[in-house]
């Protein structure tokens, strides 16, 4: 056993110039691509309030945000400064729904009717524009009310005062049936369809819209007020520094993703080997099936050039009850290693040389021997196991935790890394307790494991979604969960591979 430090991965920005911080990047140096030349187009949907405000925060961001606080990273320089494209403060596309419309289908007293209608107010109306108006947009943007958030999850519970009786009501036993049954009532059939999607307004909107290809970003009107934080304990100076951090924090992240959104990359791996690409396997149950085995497979594809692809793979009977770990076929393994060098070969017009494939659980003999049955191009396949470690802790003989970076390598195979603790570049450590490592293992196939420590710290790194200056995992395990809720959230249409824009 030997405790080794790895340093940090750098990113590459515009100019070719490379640095660990992605806001020290974007502000010197710009994103890797150029952009569009017209810049942002966006398209905006919410209440009258909701649009008011995503047009005064397109305002707001076009200056300098957070330029009177003392911190050690740089302060949000504005949109077109640090993207060198503009973003109009006026969106291409503007629809209202009435603030009375949501308000009469959020607070229904069925869960199931609840997102499924207020779901609805929101998709049919990007849809019909997307039909109707000549010009496109980039991406849309969904303003939600902050009751939509509150009540539109799996046990949110509208408050007596504001609930409304919904009719059309099924038994959500009786109505799950009808996915593979046929009603004795017809008129069941289409009062069970709400039944058959997830009770999360984000997860069913976001899997309605995959087969429009439309890229949407959903923000709390909440958000957008940037409520300042007041505390009794501070001072009126420091409440103030405080929301003008988190405005900071909302528009770095909020702008970093509208950009990798549009078809944008801010960044990428520096140094990175040429031919390698990563694939994590996420499952998800289907918990609407009559089969509790019954579950999805999706793979999330990242490449050297920094874009990412989806995949769904098959579903079917992957749970093992008695071992409550998700297993493919030998052919369904076959079929989605093929999909994934397919996908690599469409974007590259070539075959990778090496494909990690991360998963939270080892493969078994079966899933291994689909994988080489699939890799008709000679690629070299390596497994790894990432889970978390509840078990093991490093103390420094400092005031601050260890260092991310640091490595606890057990054997050839074996070894645990911390991707969270304290960073130089920031001074501080993102947590509140003392960091846990990542216990990785090379179950199938052989690889340095020095060089896969490596590569797993630099993809905790490439999550466009937010401009932090890295994740606990890596991205090919980090929206697992999110990519799997999104794929079964509803009975969906085939899903061809779509970037991983769709899904964040």
């Amino acid at each position: 056993m030997k405790l080794i430090y790895l340093p940090e991965p750098e990113l590459l920005f515009g100019h070719n110039q490379s640095v660990e911080d992605p806001r020290d990047g974007l502000s010197l140096f710009g994103p890797l691509d150029q952009g569009k030349p017209y810049g942002i187009r966006s398209g905006v949907i919410g209440t009258p309030r909701g649009i008011q405000l995503f047009k005064d925060w397109l305002v707001k961001i076009q200056n300098p945000i957070g330029k009177d606080l003392e911190v050690a990273r740089p302060v949000y320089p504005g949109f077109e400064a640090i993207f060198g494209i503009p973003w109009n403060p006026k969106p291409a596309l503007e629809v209202e729904i009435p603030d009375a419309a949501i308000k009469r289908t959020i607070y229904l007293d069925d869960k199931y009717l609840r997102v499924y209608r207020t779901v609805e107010l929101f998709e049919e109306r990007i849809i019909s524009t997307i039909k109707q108006e000549d010009s496109t947009v980039d991406i849309w943007f969904v303003i939600i009310p902050d009751d939509v958030y509150k009540y539109g999850r799996p046990l949110s519970q509208v408050a007596p005062t504001q609930r409304i009786e919904a009719t059309a009501k099924l038994k959500p036993s009786y109505a799950k049936k009808l996915i593979t049954q046929q009603p004795l009532f017809p008129e069941d059939k289409q009062a069970a369809k709400p039944y058959h999607y997830d009770v999360n307004f984000h997860n069913q909107l976001k899997a309605k819209l995959l087969e429009y290809n439309v890229p949407i970003q959903i923000i709390r009107e909440g958000t957008l007020i940037d409520i300042k934080y007041t505390s009794p304990v501070f001072n009126a100076e420091r409440n103030l520094k405080s929301a003008s951090a988190r405005s900071a924090a909302i528009a770095w992240n909020l702008s970093t993703t509208t950009f990798y959104k549009a078809g944008g990359r801010p960044w990428k791996l520096s140094g990175i080997r040429e031919g390698v690409c990563y694939i994590g396997l996420a499952f998800k149950r289907d918990e609407k099936s009559p089969d509790p085995r019954s579950s999805c497979c999706a793979a999330q594809m990242f490449l050297d050039s920094g874009d990412g692809v989806v995949f769904k793979g098959a579903v079917g009977p992957w749970y093992k009850m008695k071992r409550g770990d998700y297993h493919l076929t030998q052919k369904a393994a076959k079929e989605l290693i093929q999909m994934g060098i397919s996908s690599y070969k469409e974007k590259t017009g070539r075959s990778p040389t090496e494909v990690f494939l991360h998963g939270k659980i080892r493969f078994d003999y079966n899933e291994w021997l689909g994988f080489q049955e699939g890799n008709t191009a000679n690629t070299r396949l390596v497994g790894v196991r990432i889970r978390e470690n509840d078990d093991l802790r490093l103390y420094r003989n400092s005031e601050y935790p260890t260092l991310r970076g640091m490595s606890l390598i057990e054997d050839e195979k074996t070894a645990h890394l911390w991707t969270r603790g304290f960073v130089p570049r920031l001074q501080t450590f993102a947590g509140k307790e003392v960091p846990r490592p990542l216990s990785i293992e090379i179950c199938r196939g052989d690889s340095d494991i020095s060089v896969v420590l490596k590569d797993i710290l630099a993809l905790t790194k490439l999550n466009y979604n937010t401009c932090i200056y890295a994740d606990g995992p890596p991205v090919t395990l980090k929206f697992a969960d999110a990519v799997g809720e999104i794929l079964t959230a509803g009975p969906m249409k085939t899903v061809p591979p779509l970037s991983f824009k769709f899904y964040i």
